[in-house]
């Protein structure tokens, strides 16, 4: 009897033992090796204006409600900031970016969040752009109820209120999208834009219409450039090693 006990043990253990010895049936998938990096040393410069040809639009005035907080904070300012025009013609917050993919490049997602702020009874900025994965950060400056609605085409739409001023929110986007909407349901006239884009070769214009785009490998590309009232434009553009190259565009008021 003892015997039997003594071999049932064995039996036993050697069975566990055998148990822990077993290779797992799937090994962890490999992680994907990353894309090439831009070398600095090689990397050139866009650099360019967009300009408006015509007649300027007359300006656009706000429908502002009677809400005291923004009609304190706008007073008679009224107009409307989608159309900037400069006096030599440069057309502000005009979206530039390389309307390339760049999938053979890897890039580092920034850890600084781009800020979108609620401020006057505006957006500010109006346009901007952020890079997928980036945090945007939301901020309500003023003394007053704003909710933001986003509504993209490609991303998930989301709208959420902020009733308390000085409050902060974060989104990410999860994917390319030139351009995505926001605005307030509460007060209608305040409108924003963002570019969302898997690389960093984008530019928002000056109030000159001028936009820079630096750290661009050597290459040949397709520069985009879209305006929110004069819609957009593309032209095909070469970047030789370590060049600054100049480009511009010119856009038309919508017929």
């Amino acid at each position: 009897m003892r015997h039997t006990l003594l071999i049932l043990l064995m039996s036993a253990a050697l069975t566990a033992a055998a148990c822990g010895a077993q290779t797992p049936s799937s090994a962890p998938a490999p992680v994907a090796a990353p894309g090439k990096k831009v070398d600095p040393a090689t990397a050139g410069t866009l650099t360019g204006k967009v300009s408006f040809k015509g007649t300027p639009p007359a300006p656009e005035m706000m429908r502002i409600t009677a809400d005291p907080v923004c009609m304190q904070a706008l007073g008679s300012n009224t107009r409307s900031d989608a159309v900037l025009i400069s006096a030599d013609g440069g057309i502000a917050n005009a979206f530039v970016y390389i309307k390339d993919t760049m999938a053979d490049y890897a890039f580092e997602v920034p850890a600084a969040a781009v800020s979108l702020d609620q401020k006057g009874c505006r957006y500010s900025p109006r346009i901007f752009g952020v890079r997928v994965g980036q945090a945007v950060d939301i901020v309500n400056s003023d003394a007053t109820l704003h909710n933001v609605h986003a509504l993209p085409m490609v991303n998930g739409e989301f709208n959420k209120g902020q009733p308390v001023q000085g409050s902060h929110m974060t989104q990410v986007f999860t994917a390319p999208e030139v351009m995505v909407r926001f605005k307030c349901d509460v007060h209608g006239w305040m409108t924003a834009y963002g570019g969302v884009m898997a690389h960093p070769f984008f530019a928002v214009t000056a109030a000159d219409g001028a936009f820079s785009i630096p750290g661009l490998p050597p290459g040949e590309y397709e520069l985009a450039v879209w305006h929110e009232k004069f819609g957009t434009s593309t032209q095909h553009v070469k970047v030789g090693s370590s060049q600054t190259q100049t480009y511009t565009f010119t856009l038309f008021a919508a017929k």
